[in-house]
C-alpha cells in the first residue's frame, strides 16, 4: 500500500508542476492542501491518515503535542534549512525524521526592492488612480540616489540589498549584534556605530535579521520614534523583530512616511486584521520566497528527500 504524502499550504497548486515526482510515484499518493489549516485540532484531523508531510518554511508549527497526535507520521520535508516551530526533540522520540531543502535568498531580495520601490514612488496609489480615473498625479516621489539605506543585518540576503542599494546610488549603512568593520568594508557599505544611529540617519531602514531572543522586538516603539519622519521601513523578514502594535501606532499617526511588508504575526493575515488596512502601508502575503525557481527547488527537493527517506538513506536532516 501506498504512504500518504501532505504537501500543506501550496495555495498556487503548483506543487506537482514544478517538480517531477514520478521516482516516487509507486509507493506515495500525494495530497495537496491549497488552503491553511489553522489550529493543532484541525491539522490533527486532517493529518490522522498522512504518513509524510511537504511544509512551506515555517508556516505551519509541528510542536511536540501535535507530533504525538500523529502516529502515522513518518517524515517532515521542510523547505529551507532552518526551521523555528518544529520540535525536533520530539520528532526524534516518535521516530519521525525531519528534512529541509536548499532556498535561494535572491527572490527576497528582488522583493525587498519591490516594496521599497513600491513606496518610494508611490506605484499603488499612482497605478490605482490612475485605472479608477482619479487625478493625474498625486504623489511626489522619494530620491533614491543620494539618500541613506540603513540595513539592519548583513548577511547572505542583506548584503545583496546593500550592493542593489550602492548600484542606485545610495549611501548605505548597516548594523547587527555582531557586525564587524572587516564584514562592513568587504561588503562596502558602512558600520554604524548603534542601532539607534542607524535609525536616525536613514531615509530607508531595511530588515534582514535572523528571529531569536536577541531580535523579537528589536524595534519597538522606542526605536520607530527614532526615524525621520520622511523615513520608510521595510521588513521581509520576520513579523515579530518589529513590534506590530508599535508599527500600526507609527503608521496611523504619520510618524514615519511608510511601511513595506510581507511577514505578519499571523498568517495567512485573517480578513479583519488591522494591517489589512493600515494607512501608508504596502503589504504583500510573504512573497518573499515565492517564485517559480525558489519552488522547484522546493519541491523538486523534497521528492528527493521522501526518495532518499524510502530507501532508507535520508538526506538534508535538521536540524
Amino acid at each position: 500500500m501506498r504512504l500518504r504524502c501532505a504537501v500543506l499550504d501550496d495555495f498556487q497548486r503548483v506543487a506537482t508542476e514544478v517538480a517531477d515526482w514520478s521516482p516516487v510515484r509507486d509507493d506515495v499518493e500525494v495530497v495537496v492542501f491549497d488552503t491553511h489549516i489553522d489550529g493543532e485540532d484541525a491539522l490533527a484531523a486532517a493529518l490522522a491518515d498522512i504518513d509524510i508531510v511537504v511544509t512551506l518554511r515555517e508556516r505551519v508549527p509541528f510542536p511536540g503535542s501535535l507530533i504525538a497526535r500523529l502516529p502515522r507520521l513518518k517524515l517532515i520535508v521542510a523547505s529551507g534549512m532552518r526551521n523555528s516551530v518544529i520540535d525536533y526533540a520530539a520528532a526524534e522520540a516518535h521516530d519521525v525524521t525531519v528534512c529541509g531543502t536548499a532556498s535561494s535568498s535572491t527572490p527576497p531580495v528582488e522583493l525587498t526592492w519591490a516594496l521599497l520601490l513600491g513606496l518610494a514612488r508611490g506605484v499603488v496609489e499612482e497605478s490605482g488612480g490612475l485605472r479608477a480615473g482619479g487625478p493625474w498625479q498625486r504623489t511626489v516621489g522619494a530620491d533614491l540616489h543620494g539618500r541613506r539605506l540603513g540595513l539592519l543585518g548583513l548577511g547572505k540576503t542583506g548584503s545583496r540589498v546593500a550592493r542593489v542599494g550602492l548600484a542606485f546610488g545610495m549611501r548605505v549603512s548597516a548594523w547587527s549584534q555582531n557586525l564587524t568593520r572587516d564584514r562592513a568594508d568587504e561588503v562596502g557599505v558602512d558600520l554604524a556605530p548603534s542601532k539607534e544611529a542607524l535609525l536616525a540617519q536613514s531615509d530607508f531602514v531595511s530588515v534582514h535579521l535572523a528571529l531569536g531572543d536577541r531580535t523579537r522586538g528589536l524595534l519597538g516603539a522606542a526605536e520607530l520614534a527614532l526615524l525621520k519622519p520622511t523615513a520608510y521601513l521595510v521588513n521581509t523578514s520576520r513579523a515579530a523583530i518589529v513590534d506590530q502594535d508599535a508599527l500600526l501606532a507609527a503608521l496611523r499617526a504619520g510618524r514615519i512616511a511608510g511601511a513595506g511588508v510581507d511577514v505578519f504575526d499571523i498568517e495567512p493575515l485573517p480578513a479583519g486584521h488591522p494591517m489589512r488596512t493600515a494607512p501608508r502601508l504596502l503589504a504583500t502575503p510573504h512573497l518573499g520566497y515565492v517564485t517559480r525557481a525558489n519552488y522547484a527547488t522546493y519541491y523538486g527537493q523534497a521528492v528527493e528527500a521522501v526518495r532518499a527517506y524510502l530507501d532508507g538513506s535520508p538526506i538534508r536532516r535538521l536540524p
